[in-house]
């Protein structure tokens, strides 16, 4: 059974317009939670109203507070992605027009003509354009509903856990649904109107919209690691000399690092990571429709078929939807041992219920068989065709469904102060720094086990199956919950930023209990977050990588890993996520130094500071990490951008394979490694102080030794987890997708062997 074409034409804009409607609608009732001085009402266990007039008053103040610190994040988060947007929005124009003169100005093949050649550099620019747009207006979508929705989690925290847990839950959502929605909805009006312009040349439609997926990598790249570079500059700051030097509470008013940490959440863990997921989506997108448009797919003009991969993300939004309601309205945490389980269901539920959607889209709209173009091992011969049944695309799909989950799933039991893992690196503070240190790596290597078992099981069906095609469909499988994987990640820096409202605007020590549970949650759904993007990215670099052997033209029987050229790359690939690493995790220790001792000014400086009795001067410390984030975060994102250009350029197509295969070896085990190991030393710290079983106490709780120790290690692990981790798994996506556009540029130069190579043969 074969869908008509108007089916895909009206799911994919109706399921995209929806997740916009439905992440307005969960905006509006977070908006219904009044931050107006004078309003708030209690109700007794009968449900009668009450506040004597002296709690009113005391209640006003605190809202008061709550608003005002809420505006001053606000306002810090958009000074900061507006600055930053501008430097992005330069980087926009060179790219675009660096796309157009290359690809424009290339020798055209056989049956080509120079207005192809100029129409592919025009259209891959547009839709670079548009993807980098795409991916700004995510990212800033989910800072705007975040600041909003920060104080409104911290009061309705005053009322239980319930009410708070639901404010975070429906505001990370609201940015999930919103950048599914927007996401979607631009890629499949791009494929539109380029049809209009290249007709019945769907190889070329298919082939300029992977700029759609380089826009959004591109902006991810910046975004991750520039936010990552702000929020982790004023943690450590914050950390280093309120809670170890000045032995302080976390988020004290008196740190003057305070205000510049809770913005730095918005803009790194908020902003950034948006733009990462986003990046995922478009480019696992593309590549499955490259890869399709070369098929028999593509080449018979099979709409439905072709638009199978967005059906994918479009049913998944309807799927989220409703496992969204279920942790809204119809079973919320109520108490604190209910949070994470509440939120590990998100994941279970909505992957249970894709995996039939997925069977009954892949039987109804892609034929019974159909063939696929694979790289051929004969010689003189191009392609070899493989016979594709449509049960196998499902398998493809399923494979990256339950493969996302299960790596969700370890993450968790890694990062979660629940298990064994963590409570020994907990256990591993009585000794000091050192030994928390150490268990700490010892968690994350150890961490990197199961995932690369699952992927490389994945990796092995779907291109058993499906070639390439199938690992592009495996990664979308991975990616098609990911509304619901947005918003548990979402929730987490929420819910860190009410702690820190409540904390400073004197809530009292139940709340920040109540908000400390929420954010120890928080910490290990953003790790699972981070696993998803890390395993998707690892499927999507891999599709990218077989998109890119193809349209260089590689020949596999003169490519082997005993190849120098590509040995030669392979080397220098792997390195490059140690090099990239080296520079982000510098750039944070250079910023936080200045962090450091500005803090250190402030408390020697300022009379009456540690007293509570004089404001600190937030504004120097939200500059410090404004500059420093903004200026450390361009050598990094040079790197990861110049290189592919240089590789293919200088060297050759082939050594450029070899690099893309490297960084994505090494830079998967890196990037998880570094995350879990992060969140592992995070959640050690936060179970100390919650003090919630008898082993915790033993520890000593909040001041003692033991947490001395366990806050040193978290901030080591603050880079970790925040800014070179998961900034990993964007730069072996972006390698990968930047190759894949340039490829006919690399191919134009002396037949894909690069300029010294033939400087070399030449003379």
């Amino acid at each position: 059974m074969i869908l008509p074409d108007i089916v895909p034409t009206v799911l994919i804009p109706v399921s995209a317009v929806l997740a916009i409607i439905f992440g307005a609608w969960l905006w509006k009732r977070v908006s219904a939670i009044t931050m107006t001085p004078g309003q708030s009402v209690f109700r007794s266990q009968n449900g009668r109203e009450y506040l004597l007039e002296e709690e009113q008053r005391g209640d006003d103040e605190v809202v008061q507070k709550a608003a005002d610190i809420q505006e001053a994040i606000s306002e810090g988060a958009n000074s900061f992605l507006f600055t930053e947007y501008r430097y992005m929005g330069v980087f926009m124009v060179i790219m675009a027009v660096l796309i157009f003169a290359l690809l424009g100005s290339i020798t055209p093949e056989a049956g080509r003509t120079r207005a192809d050649e100029v129409r592919n550099g025009l259209f891959s620019s547009i839709a670079f354009v548009l993807g980098a747009a795409t991916s700004i207006l995510s990212g800033y979508v989910g800072m705007k509903i975040a600041t909003y929705a920060n104080a409104r989690t911290a009061l309705e925290a005053r009322k239980g856990i319930a009410p708070a847990f639901m404010c975070a839950f429906r505001s990370g959502a609201v940015m999930g649904f919103m950048l599914a929605g927007f996401g979607l909805l631009n890629l499949f009006i791009a494929i539109v109107l380029f049809q209009k312009a290249y007709g019945d040349d769907w190889k070329g439609v298919f082939e300029a919209i992977t700029g759609y997926g380089l826009g959004g990598s591109s902006i991810a790249l910046f975004g991750r690691v520039g936010g990552g570079i702000y929020t982790k500059a004023a943690d450590v700051g914050a950390d280093l000399v309120g809670k170890v030097e000045k032995d302080i509470p976390e988020d004290d008013p008196r740190n003057p690092a305070v205000i510049a940490d809770n913005v730095g959440d918005n803009v790194g863990d908020i902003a950034g990571m948006g733009a990462d997921l986003f990046g995922s989506f478009a480019e696992s997108t593309c590549a499955a429709l490259v890869v399709a448009a070369v098929s028999e797919l593509g080449t018979t003009h099979n709409w439905p078929a072709m638009m199978f991969p967005l059906m994918v993300s479009a049913t998944g939004i309807l799927v989220c939807m409703l496992t969204t309601l279920i942790a809204t309205d119809l079973k919320p945490a109520k108490q604190i041992s209910e949070i994470e389980h509440t939120l590990k269901m998100q994941l279970i539920i909505s992957t249970v219920l894709m995996t039939p959607v997925a069977l009954g889209l892949a039987l109804v709209s892609l034929p019974e068989t159909f063939e696929l173009p694979v790289p051929s091992r004969t010689q003189g011969k191009e392609y070899d065709y493989k016979s594709v049944k449509n049960w196998y695309m499902f398998v493809c799909v399923a494979c990256g469904l339950w493969g996302g989950l299960a790596i969700g799933l370890q993450t968790e039991y890694f990062t979660s102060n629940r298990y064994r893992p963590v409570q020994d690196v907990a256990d591993a503070c009585r000794t000091g720094p050192a030994t928390d240190i150490i268990f700490g790596l010892a968690l994350g290597y150890k961490s990197c086990i199961i995932p690369c078992f699952v992927m490389a099981i994945t990796i092995y069906i779907a291109n058993s199956l499906a070639g390439m095609l199938g690992i592009a469909c495996a990664a979308l499988g991975m990616l098609a919950t990911l509304s619901s994987g947005l918003a548990i990640d979402a929730y987490g820096p929420i819910s860190d930023n009410a702690g820190g409202i409540a904390e400073m605007a004197g809530m009292g020590e139940d709340i920040r209990e109540r908000t400390d549970a929420l954010d120890a949650a928080g910490n290990t759904t953003a790790a699972i977050g981070k696993g998803f993007a890390i395993g998707s990215a690892a499927l999507v670099s891999l599709a990218l990588f077989g998109a890119y052997i193809t349209r260089a033209k590689i020949d596999l029987l003169e490519s082997s890993i005993l190849d120098p050229k590509v040995f030669a790359g392979l080397l220098v690939g792997a390195m490059l996520p140690y090099w990239f690493s080296a520079m982000t995790m510098k750039s944070v220790g250079k910023a936080a130094l200045a962090m450091v001792e500005e803090v250190r000014r402030q408390f020697n400086t300022i009379n009456g500071l540690m007293e509570g009795t004089a404001r600190p001067d937030y504004s120097r410390c939200v500059k410090i990490s404004t500059d420093s984030s903004l200026r450390e975060m361009i050598p990094p994102g040079a790197l990861v951008m110049l290189s592919p250009i240089i590789a293919g350029a200088l060297f050759g197509t082939r050594t450029l394979a070899g690099m893309l295969a490297g960084s994505l070896v090494s830079g998967v085990q890196v990037a998880v490694s570094m995350s879990n190991t992060g969140g592992a030393w995070d959640n050690a710290k936060k179970y100390i102080e919650a003090g919630a079983s008898e082993h915790a106490r033993e520890l000593g709780g909040k001041g003692s030794d033991c947490h001395k120790a366990a806050v040193i290690g978290d901030t080591v692990g603050d880079p970790l987890k925040d800014t070179s981790g998961p900034s990993l798994n964007i730069l072996v996506k972006l390698m990968a997708v930047e190759s894949l556009v340039f490829a006919p540029f690399f191919v134009n130069i002396a037949g894909g062997e690069g300029l010294i190579f033939q400087f070399f043969s030449s003379s």
